[in-house]
């Protein structure tokens, strides 16, 4: 049941959100919370019935490690706690990637698992490690089962993120139990973030869909013009589309009154790389902070112990993200290019602010070759095309400016035209020129043209609503 569905748009949605204003105001409050988790465990056995029970055994059992902790802190008990967690994202989500490079290095033939990986189990598995940990220290009260089991399944974040803290959300839950009302600003505001989300990801991210997949599905057969505009669509598609899916699930978090950490802030217009985490994917950056980076060193050790710090963050961070060789070169390239500002940094140099922009947005493009293509080949492939190592073709298109460069030709190209280019750049102009979701997020107030603009983003996305796309952080 994908955001962008009918189904859930048309029943899913009204439904859950009736049931929840009726047992705000009719019935005891608690019941809102019952009524809430039910529903997103509905949500999820959408998707796949079978591991609706990995998530509640998943959920039972850090809910008991907790309350073990919060009386009693034990580091063996944490210990434990934490590789139950580890062991089952290691097996769902690596198993198979670990025993294919063993029969690689060991000529073996052992036989992969083939298993499904369960919707979700990235986010909800860090999301309980980061509680476990913090009931460790002593920062956590008791909510109940029933607060937890929504803290870790509300339907809004559960598949995709953000990756909750409990402080985000678990005081909000306990204000559920005290006769409460969700306010019409915050309605409207929800519904303003879930609209908007929904026209990014159905009118922008998925438009772009058909210049990125050829591109990426032959790799050796892209030509210069090609490999470039297939992977700033892709940088495109990969932001409008996480764009989208951090702003409807903040929108329909606030559709219930409760406010879900903002996830995305224009990336995009990041000085620096450090600036470009602390941007993207907020919440799994503050993870990886707080849980890992500065527990191993962080920057209190000494010039070397920082730049392993960054490296080894990094490269977790992109093992995180997918099973393969290429997510960990991915997280490895990010960690060079952190691990590079933060030396440059020691000398106090200053670049001007457009290049500094400039620079970082495309080490980011750059790398986001890794990120979407098969394998380490592929991206290598067209990273040597887009620098002109095989030849230098523009569109016909462009055929009067290839006449003034040496050593570049003009041809008809089989996927674009020359318009698709202009049309990126087009996009990346509004991209690094509009203010961000913080300022919008605490600007918003019900106004006749606030109505006007939403009105018109959800009709044009009906349009295009059809048959719904996977969002494509989905696959982590």
């Amino acid at each position: 049941m994908l955001f962008n569905s009918p189904v859930f748009l048309l029943m899913f949605l009204p439904l859950t959100i009736a049931g929840f204003y009726w047992c705000t105001r009719y019935r005891d409050s608690r019941i809102a919370i019952l009524w809430l988790l039910a529903a997103s465990l509905v949500f999820y056995a959408a998707w796949d019935w079978r591991y609706l029970a990995l998530l509640g055994a998943s959920i039972g059992v850090n809910y008991l490690f907790g309350q073990r902790l919060r009386r009693q802190p034990h580091r063996g008990l944490l210990a434990a706690g934490v590789g139950f967690n580890l062991a089952l994202i290691a097996y769902y989500k690596y198993a198979d990637f670990f025993l294919a490079n063993l029969n690689t290095a060991t000529g073996g033939s052992i036989p992969l698992l083939a298993l499904a990986l369960p919707l979700g189990i990235s986010f909800f598995t860090f999301q309980q490690i980061a509680y476990l940990v913090d009931a460790h220290r002593g920062e956590v009260s008791d909510g109940g089962f029933a607060r937890y089991a929504l803290f870790v399944a509300f339907f809004p974040q559960l598949i995709a993120g953000p990756i909750v803290h409990h402080s985000d959300v678990m005081p909000q839950l306990k204000r559920i139990v005290r006769n409460y009302r969700v306010g019409s600003n915050v309605v409207a505001q929800g519904l303003f973030f879930l609209l908007v989300g929904l026209f990014k990801k159905v009118v922008i991210a998925d438009s772009l869909a058909p210049w990125v997949d050829p591109v990426f599905a032959a790799a050796g057969d892209a030509t210069f013009f090609e490999a470039w505009v297939g992977t700033l669509a892709y940088s495109l598609q990969l932001y409008f589309d996480f764009s989208a899916y951090s702003e409807m699930a903040i929108g329909l978090g606030l559709l219930f009154g409760i406010r879900l950490p903002i996830n995305f802030n224009s990336p995009y217009q990041a000085t620096t790389i450090a600036d470009f985490w602390r941007r993207w994917h907020m919440t799994l950056g503050r993870f990886l902070r707080a849980y890992l980076y500065i527990p191993i060193g962080g920057n209190r050790r000494g010039l070397a112990r920082t730049l392993a710090a960054l490296t080894v963050t990094m490269l977790l961070g992109g093992l995180w993200h997918g099973a393969g060789w290429q997510f960990l070169a991915w997280g490895g390239l990010h960690g060079l290019f952190l691990a590079t500002a933060y030396a440059w940094s020691l000398g106090k140099i200053r670049l001007p602010l457009p290049l500094s922009r400039g620079l970082t947005l495309l080490a980011v493009c750059w790398a986001w070759v890794l990120f979407r293509a098969a394998n380490i080949d592929d991206a290598t492939t067209l990273w040597a095309t887009m620098l002109g190592m095989n030849g230098v073709e523009l569109p016909v298109l462009f055929a009067s400016v290839a006449d003034f460069l040496p050593g570049v030709s003009s041809v008809a190209s089989s996927h674009f035209t020359g318009i698709e280019f202009v049309a990126v750049v087009a996009l990346f102009y509004w991209v690094l020129t509009q203010p961000n979701v913080a300022e919008r997020a605490a600007t918003i107030v019900p106004t006749r043209r606030w109505a006007g603009a939403v009105s018109a983003a959800a009709i044009a996305a009906m349009v295009y609503l059809g048959q719904p796309s996977a969002f494509l952080y989905f696959e982590f």
